[in-house]
């Protein structure tokens, strides 16, 4: 006896179709999983027994029960394969015929028989419903999260008797039937632009990141307010599409750390900076997104920048020009997105105090070139905005009147963002950091005095290919934010000033 199931094997975002193919023979009692399972799979054969029997069903004592998961060279991970395996040994040893052809069955098997939550399906749901599948029977728990999906018909499982008895046609799973996206605004900051005292310029520098996806590094002694500010960006920048909420929920689905079905705000990750390069990039034996992927479409915060390790920092150069990490391992390579902005704060030297005119700087010449090693020329070009940070004055803090809200500011922001969706349509990019090639070449053109000043900063400061064309970006971003077709001098000078800060 025979039969085949539909499932699918998460790699990275992706997935790969597996077919889960249960023989049950008369012999001595025997029971293989083949095809590169790991030890979670494999571990399944006591968990089926036991959910098989305390669901209700009788298990096939003397019979040969093999398992393969095809194809057999692709290396199978985690206790998705439960349900389906279990509904094979179900079917085979009671000689019912199932009709789940055109159907997804994923979940793990808890011993009384209920069907437990499991990561990643999202990404799975997409798969089924791409490749022609009708139907999704996946844990209760992880329901709504799958309605993402438009297309696809999904039911609830909460126990595999359940399962067995909608199959049969005697009690009917009532399909899930999700909400629609929801239209409001969800701020993922409660902090404000208004409560920030004084610092004119890098609020207006953050809210040009904020407007075309650019990377920020700030320099600043203790106390200057550089966490303040990056804190405060979230509750500036744009909701996320409908799209992006996927594409963000996604990652969080396969990084098993969703809180809630869909993610609608923002990402804003801030690890320690005694995080490892794992921890940042993403890796393990089964490799899960990293904190940059945390950070896909939101923003990723590294607090005293210099502080992580050279190798950690170095990481970052492939993701900040890409947008995606690959994290290769012995077993197999996987991509993850990391289409994130990079804001890094640090202070000036070791002591933090060179650039303070009221605290004398103690770092001896070797602890600051030391110090200055730490990001690398390579690095730095990657980065669109370098940005000082002073002391306030005692005389900015004191004053009691307000500066112009976030709301304020994020209505120019969104304006810029629409102007870059209407430019960008029907290309793969989103925003104006986004551009290369000939896309920048088309989008960024400068006129003639434009470019003899351009030309004069990069035979002065000795900027590179990659450092011009991110000045090109910015001037393109601040063009946008006044409402410009055309890159204009002064847009192109305000660019050279945040890279030349």
């Amino acid at each position: 006896m025979f039969c085949t199931l539909r499932a699918a094997e998460l790699v990275g975002l992706d997935c790969v179709p597996v077919n889960v193919e249960v023989d049950l023979h008369k012999g001595q009692t025997n029971f293989a999983i083949v095809g590169l399972a790991n030890a979670a799979i494999k571990e399944a054969k006591d968990r089926l027994y036991a959910a098989i029997k305390n669901a209700g069903f009788n298990y096939p004592f003397n019979f040969r029960i093999v398992i393969n998961l095809a194809p057999a060279d692709l290396h199978k991970e985690g206790s998705a394969y439960d349900l389906p395996m279990a509904l094979g040994i179900v079917a085979l040893s009671n000689g019912w015929q199932f009709d789940v052809q055109d159907a997804l069955v994923v979940g793990e098997l808890a011993l009384d028989g209920n069907v437990r939550h499991v990561r990643g399906v999202l990404p799975l749901a997409l798969w089924a419903r791409d490749h022609g599948l009708k139907r999704l029977f996946v844990p209760a728990d992880n329901a709504e999260e799958s309605t993402l999906v438009d297309g696809l018909v999904i039911f609830p499982v909460h126990h595999l008797g359940e399962l067995v008895e909608h199959l049969q046609g005697k009690r009917q799973i009532e399909p899930f039937v999700g909400k629609a996206f929801e239209n409001e605004v969800v701020l993922a900051s409660d902090l404000d632009f208004s409560l920030i005292k004084g610092h004119h310029t890098a609020k207006r520098a953050l809210e040009v990141a904020a407007s075309g996806g650019h990377n920020v590094l700030m320099s600043g002694p203790p106390g200057s307010g550089k966490t303040l500010l990056a804190r405060s960006l979230p509750s500036i920048l744009p909701p996320l599409t409908e799209q992006e909420k996927i594409e963000v929920t996604m990652v969080y689905s396969v990084a098993e750390t969703l809180k809630t079905n869909l993610v609608k705000e923002r990402p804003f990750r801030s690890p320690h900076h005694t995080a490892s390069g794992a921890a940042l990039i993403g890796g393990g034996h089964i490799p899960r997104p990293g904190e940059i992927s945390m950070a896909h479409r939101g923003v990723l915060f590294l607090d005293e920048f210099p502080e992580f390790s050279r190798g950690v920092i170095e990481s970052l150069r492939q993701p900040l020009e890409d947008g995606v990490v690959t994290v290769a391992r012995a077993e197999r390579t996987v991509s993850f997105p990391a289409r994130f902005m990079l804001i890094a704060s640090q202070n000036p030297c070791p002591c933090g105090y060179a650039s303070d005119p009221e605290h004398p700087c103690v770092c001896t010449g070797a602890q600051l070139a030391r110090y200055n090693k730490k990001i690398s020329g390579p690095l730095l070009d990657r980065i669109d905005i370098l940005l000082e940070v002073p002391r306030l004055p005692v005389e900015s803090l004191m004053t009691s009147t307000r500066a112009e809200p976030s709301s304020a500011i994020r209505e120019r922001v969104l304006m810029a963002r629409e102007r870059q969706t209407r430019r960008f349509k029907g290309l793969s990019i989103h925003t104006n950091s986004e551009m290369q090639g000939e896309i920048l070449a088309q989008f960024c053109e400068i006129d003639q005095p434009s470019w003899e000043l351009v030309r004069q900063a990069v035979e002065r400061y000795k900027l590179s290919a990659r450092a011009y064309n991110r000045v090109l970006k910015v001037s393109r971003t601040i063009a946008d934010l006044a409402g410009s077709e055309n890159i204009q001098l002064p847009h192109l000078a305000e660019a050279l000033q945040f890279r030349l800060s």
